[in-house]
């Protein structure tokens, strides 16, 4: 696994996150902090994570193992459920159901439990911070359900976790990592003029069209949700670019496609693909259809990690699913459970 922990090595912030609960996202946390010795890590969560069992399934789960000089940053409560002797460096301010997220750092090795700050905003500043405290290599184990801290706003790489509890069918399993892999390979738009005019209008508006002669039109809508009908009417042949502030849908482009074919051939830009929810079948039949998506940020996958096994008792061969998986993906695949 050298050229795994080679890899880490040239980032300063790595989110992990996984397809499902149980996926390996604590294994691999747990694994990159064993074997980077030489390393002073930051970490922390979005989410609560390190506890002995599921707060939904009440399975048991890998607990996150630490050593001495490790800075983590957690919420209060979870920061006396920690097995491990720590000295407080800061109070963040930053409030959680859990607690204020206080930075400490161990005083020995041990196990901890993880509950960062709940909003991408406050997770970045706590970045900041854990950086001027002299980390070396920052993690972020998150949330089965929340993909939005992988955004390149705050880590410059994502390390992908997925494995049997998401399906009890591999093939299913492969198809569903495949696809959010292409999703985080949206490409990036790489006009700089047109990247900064899709900046000022993400501060202004939730909708706004360029033309092909650089004219903007910002939709006054509250949310791109329901904005396909008020985009559709303002669509036409000199349009070049729709920049969406928030969430791209299957809903939204499904009614586009249905209420104009104006679409093709434009451009629609979200801020990063943590922005983009669309099922393979919607994107595809988009494309195919002459529309184009793309990102102002690109994420940065630098890595699949694999559970073979599922917490309700099944399991697929792991050397199929690992192979089966480094086949098809343009990114590296590992398998770092027991044994690796």
């Amino acid at each position: 696994m050298t050229n795994f922990l080679n890899n880490i090595t040239k980032f300063s912030v790595i989110s992990i996150i996984g397809l499902a609960k149980n996926v390996s996202k604590t294994t691999t946390l747990n694994y990159i902090i064993k074997h980077l010795k030489e390393f002073k890590l930051g970490l922390t969560s979005i989410g609560r994570d390190g506890e002995k069992y599921d707060v939904i399934t009440q399975l048991p789960k890998p607990r996150i193992f630490i050593k001495k000089d490790t800075i983590i940053a957690t919420a209060k409560q979870s920061f006396e459920a920690c097995e491990v002797k720590m000295e407080l460096l800061k109070s963040t301010e930053f409030n959680t159901p859990l607690g204020e997220v206080l930075i400490l750092k161990a005083l020995s090795d041990g196990l901890v439990e993880l509950a960062g700050p709940s909003t991408n905003q406050n997770l970045k500043k706590l970045c900041l911070e854990l950086k001027s405290l002299g980390c070396d290599l920052i993690l972020i184990d998150g949330a089965f359900d929340r993909r939005s801290y992988a955004t390149p706003i705050i880590s410059d790489a994502t390390i992908l976790s997925t494995g049997a509890s998401v399906s009890d069918d591999m093939q299913t399993v492969i198809n569903l990592t495949i696809h959010t892999i292409d999703l985080f390979n949206l490409e990036s738009e790489n006009k700089k003029k047109i990247l900064d005019i899709a900046g000022d209008i993400m501060k202004k508006a939730k909708v706004g069209i360029i033309d092909n002669q650089n004219r903007i039109i910002l939709l006054k809508v509250p949310t791109p949700l329901d904005a396909a009908k008020d985009i559709s009417e303002q669509l036409n042949d000199n349009s070049r670019y729709v920049i969406i502030n928030g969430a791209i849908t299957d809903k939204f482009l499904e009614d586009l496609m249905r209420l104009t074919e104006k679409y093709k051939g434009v451009t629609f830009i979200a801020e990063d693909a943590t922005k983009v929810f669309l099922s393979k079948n919607t994107k595809n039949k988009f494309q195919k259809k002459g529309g184009i998506i793309k990102v102002l940020h690109p994420i940065n996958v630098i890595a699949v990690t694999i559970n073979p096994t599922s917490p309700l008792g099944y399991q697929f061969e792991k050397e199929d699913f690992l192979n089966l998986l480094k086949k098809r993906l343009n990114v590296p695949v590992y398998d770092l459970g027991p044994g690796n």
